[in-house]
Order: C-alpha cells, then structure tokens, then sequence
C-alpha cells in the first residue's frame, strides 16, 4: 500500500498506526505529525521513499515544512566514469543536499544507478526516458525507433531498482507541442526529456504514451509507491520564453495528472520553469499553486539571467530564493558549470551550498520552523565573538574555518578586517570611566 493510502486509511493523525517516517518528517521539520498527516492527505507534502529501498532517509518536501535542495549528478558520453560520480554524491551529501538525482547518460546506465542508490542514504530521483531513448539510439541508430513498451519497461526497471521519484514529462503532448510550433520561441525545447518525446510523436504523428497510458504510470508509481515529479518538458530555456502559451498548456496538463494521481493513492510533485525574469517569478508560483492543487513545486533555479556562465550558481540562487519565499518547495542546484559542462566534485558542493542559502534566506521569509533561530543563534555567537560556535551553526563550517585560519587576526578573539577596533567589543559601551581604566591598563 502506498504512503497516501495508508494515511488516508488511518483514523486518527498521531500516535499508534502513523507511519515511521512521517514522524520523523514531523520531528526533523519541528511541526505536529497531524500537520504532516494532513499535508499528505491533501497532497501539498509528499515524502518520496520507495517501498523497496532501505536506509533511506525521510524527507518531507512541500507546505509549511523547510524548503528542500535537490543536487544533480549523472554520466555523459564525454565524461563516463561511476567512481566519479560517486564522488560527486560524496560531495553532494557532504554540502547537505536533501535529495539526489542521477541523470546518467553513460555506457552503463543501470550500473551507474544502482551503484549510487546503493552509496545514497537520502531520497533518489531519475528521468527514465533518457534511458529508454539512449537504448533505442544505440539499438536503432535514433530515439524516433523507441517503442511504446520499451518506456515502460524502463521506467518500471527504474521503480524495481529504488528510485523514489521518477521526473516524467507527461505534459509534452501533441496539443501543447503544437502550440509551441504555432508560438515559436528564442530557445524552443532546452529539456532533454521533453525533446525525446517531442520528437518521439511528431514523428510517430502519436501521443505521448506517459500521457495517454497515464493509468499504467500510476499503476508502475503504486507498485513501488515511487513518488511523480511531473517534469517541465516545455520549460522555458531563455528569460525572453518565459510564462508562454507552451509552458501555461503544459502546467495546466500537469495539474490535470495530479487530480488523477492523488486519487489513486500516488504522491506527486510539479517542476517549473528554469529561465524566468525576477519580475513573473512570483506569477509563476502562484499559477502552478493554483493549477496544480497546490502541489509541491519544484524548480530549477530558476535562473533569473542568462549572461552569467561560470556564475549560474549565484544567478539560480537569486531566483531560488524569491521563488521559495514565494511559496515554492523545492530547488534543484545550479553549478557554476550550467551551459558550459559536467559538473566536478567541487562544482557539485558550489552548487549546493548556493541552493541552501537561496532555501534558508526562503524560509526566515516564510516563517518555517526553526529557520529564524538559526540565524538568532549566530547572531549571538557572533556578539560573543564565539567562534567555535559560528563554526558549529555555519552552513558551510569547512569553508568558514579555512577563510578564517587563512585571514588570522593578530588578537584571537577578533577577525582581521577590525582586529583592536572591534565593534562588538563590550568596551565600546563600558561608561567612559570604565573604558578610561581599561586603557590606561591596557597601556602599561
């Protein structure tokens, strides 16, 4: 029985018969477990936790709780080594990422997988389209021989192996492709998945399978109670296409699929647009929220300029962060290698540490649980000039240990930009007697 169901079969929403990981949602988010009952029932929280998998750690992602980072990882043909994509996981789970996705489009995709579910103690996402398109490529010379079967048989193998979120794109149907045709656009379809199928039923002149046999996706996600992240195949992948015609028919599609998820017991996640203008990302999140039933959103980025290769960490955490205070829920990172290239291991824990600050700064906004305390505590240490304690609340402590070591201060107690003028020195406000004493004795 999926996760919903049995929420939805319980009678009451604390104590006996609530499911473990809701609880320990409830306890890492610090809200009541009723409020995590009731968010799963409504379906605005999903916990993605495939009935096959174990050791995995449970993460609620959705309203009232904190927002959650999701870092990608994945092989190309240029660069196909497992190991190193391991390392990347490593540096991903090291920055504190909530889940992980593998988007692998190697030699040996299953192998890859696996090895990184098997190293992964936190939720695991994938887009098994690219496999199945990658399969019929080498099988058949193009992703246009790609048999309706086989993206099943694909996305079950996916479930089987558990994945606990599957990003399908269940919105790239004849009718919106058609009406991105029509409308035109600077960067028409940047989604490797949305090309796939795009491509798939132009040239078939057929529908999108995940889309018309909807029914069997459900049945797939319920069998292992894999979570659905509705992908935005028609994302816009420049500012200039932002909240068009394609990428609206699509949301609208999408939150036509949740109503018919959420009925069959099947949690499920919206992603958004990646490239969006800072003034429409606020439109954005309420017009998926709305379409979408509320809906946990999830958003890449998004990315708020499109003129800073090499600096997409910082452009996506800019937009990250007004679009969770906007009621977003879930950010995928952007490395400073966007547009350029796979991501390294330290492009990997860049990227991380981006989305997390765009998540927290989000999240005081929002008034989530936790989040304004946090930063009370450093505050407090800082006055205290506690720096074993800044150390402790950093979300990056490495980072702040090795800028501190690198930059000492002659006076232990201070950092080097004020060192004996130090602003949070208590003498500063020591009545003039007081302060006239301390230096005459401090000059002796």
């Amino acid at each position: 029985m999926t996760l919903m169901r049995t929420i939805r079969d319980l009678a009451g929403e604390t104590g006996d018969g609530v499911p473990a990981e809701v609880q320990a949602v409830a306890e890492a988010e610090h809200v009541p477990v009723a409020a995590v009952v009731d968010g799963l029932r409504r379906g605005t929280i999903v916990i993605p936790r495939n009935s096959a998998s174990a050791g995995v750690k449970p993460t609620g992602i959705g309203a009232g709780l904190r927002t959650k980072v999701n870092a990608n990882l994945g092989t190309s043909a240029d660069f196909d080594s497992t190991e190193e994509e391991l390392t990347k996981l490593r540096a991903a789970l090291d920055a504190r990422a909530d889940t992980v996705m593998d988007l692998s489009t190697g030699a040996d995709i299953d192998g890859t997988r696996r090895a990184i579910r098997e190293a992964c103690d936190v939720p695991l996402g994938t887009v098994p389209i690219y496999e199945a398109g990658i399969e019929a490529m080498r099988a058949h010379g193009s992703v246009d021989d790609m048999s309706e079967e086989s993206m099943f048989e694909v996305l079950e193998r996916h479930a089987a192996d558990g994945v606990d979120f599957v990003t399908l794109h269940c919105g790239v149907t004849r009718e919106s492709v058609e009406r991105l045709r029509r409308q035109g656009r600077i960067c028409d379809i940047v989604s490797r998945g949305g090309a796939f199928h795009a491509r798939w039923s132009v040239v078939h002149g057929r529908e999108n399978p995940f889309y018309e046999h909807f029914d069997r996706v459900l049945d797939i996600a319920g069998r292992y109670d894999v979570t659905l992240s509705l992908g935005d195949g028609l994302r816009p992948g420049a500012g200039a296409d932002a909240t068009d015609r394609a990428q609206v028919q699509e949301t609208i599609i999408l939150g036509e699929l949740v109503d018919a998820a959420r009925a069959a017991g099947v949690q499920v996640m919206i992603e958004g647009p990646g490239h969006m203008p800072m003034d429409q990302i606020a439109a954005n999140v309420t017009l998926q929220k709305r379409l979408c039933g509320d809906a946990p959103f999830y958003v890449l980025g998004p990315l708020v300029t499109d003129v800073a290769p090499g600096y997409d960490h910082i452009v996506g955490a800019i937009g990250g962060a007004i679009c969770a205070a906007a009621g977003a829920d879930f950010l995928c990172y952007v490395t400073p290698t966007e547009h350029i290239g796979l991501p390294t291991p330290k492009d990997v824990a860049e990227g991380v540490i981006a989305s997390r600050i765009a998540a927290h700064a989000a999240d005081i906004a929002k008034g989530v649980p936790g989040a304004l305390e946090w930063d009370n505590e450093m505050s407090r240490a800082r006055r205290a000039l506690d720096w074993e304690r800044q150390t402790e609340l950093c979300i990056d402590p490495a980072r702040f240990a090795d800028l501190r070591q690198a930059r000492a201060s002659a006076s232990p107690d201070t950092c080097s930009m004020c060192g004996d003028y130090c602003p949070m020195r208590d003498e500063w406000l020591a009545p003039a007697h007081e302060a006239a004493s301390t230096s005459t004795e401090s000059g002796r």
